[in-house]
């Protein structure tokens, strides 16, 4: 197994749950499954030379990539170019399910692992909302730390 502390984290909405790290791979990819609130998702944001793909295992996305916003269900895949703008929403009323690779990876484990509020490892149900908002520059720095950067859309400048 990997040499993350934990194998589940809460961010942003998301229930990340690591099934495989870069570390578990040989630096090739990691595998993580998200769990997603209605509403949720990730922010904008753009990681040249760590590729990102999705497949939706459960529930209704909305994906924009480079300003274009898509939508997929259940059984369809989505795949981010590397180096673009993109984000993910979870779309439908209920929590959502995502399969999420990333290669070679390590961005994205030291990301989630630092970035993210652990949970024990048998965490399989969306931790109820928190009072404190997130420490969004805390979570610039880890991104920007790690080669990953947050995207303010133009018509928020």
């Amino acid at each position: 197994m990997s040499d993350l502390k934990h194998s589940a984290y809460h961010l942003f909405g998301n229930l990340i749950r690591f099934h495989a790290s870069s570390a578990d791979t040989g630096g090739v990819y990691c595998l993580v499954e998200s769990l997603t609130a209605p509403g949720a998702g990730a922010p904008p944001n753009r990681h040249p030379g760590e590729d990102e793909a999705f497949f939706v295992l459960d529930g209704t996305f909305e994906f924009t990539i480079e300003g274009e916003t898509t939508t997929a269900t259940s059984g369809q895949f989505v795949k981010i170019p590397d180096g673009a703008v993109h984000a993910f929403r979870n779309a439908g009323a209920t929590p959502g399910r995502l399969l999420i690779i990333n290669s070679p990876g390590r961005l994205h484990d030291v990301f989630f692992s630092q970035a993210g509020d652990p949970l024990p490892l048998e965490t399989r149900e969306l931790p109820p909302p928190g009072d404190e908002a997130p420490d969004i520059a805390r979570i610039i720095g880890i991104a920007q730390a790690n080669g990953m950067e947050f995207v303010v859309p133009a018509e928020q400048h």
